[in-house]
């Protein structure tokens, strides 16, 4: 498989993994608008999944960076 084919999967995976992220992201901050502010739990409760989220992507991160050792090397 020539090298631009594999850079073109490694460009769609790293694509795919930040459209994620984003639409997720602002999905729990639409949902946190509508939250009452006396409501502390569920606001944590927000937080915490947009982190979960994010924390999770830095995990597709290093996989998509051993992808892309091995699309190169072999």
């Amino acid at each position: 498989m020539p090298l631009l084919y594999k850079l073109g999967i490694v460009l769609v995976a790293f694509v795919a993994l930040l459209t994620v992220v984003i639409w997720v992201a602002f999905r729990e901050r639409r949902i946190g608008r509508g939250i009452a502010r006396h409501d502390v739990e569920a606001q944590q409760a927000t937080d915490a999944r947009v982190l979960a989220v994010i924390f999770s992507a830095i995990f597709g991160g290093m996989l998509l960076t051993l992808l892309v050792a091995w699309l190169i090397f072999f």
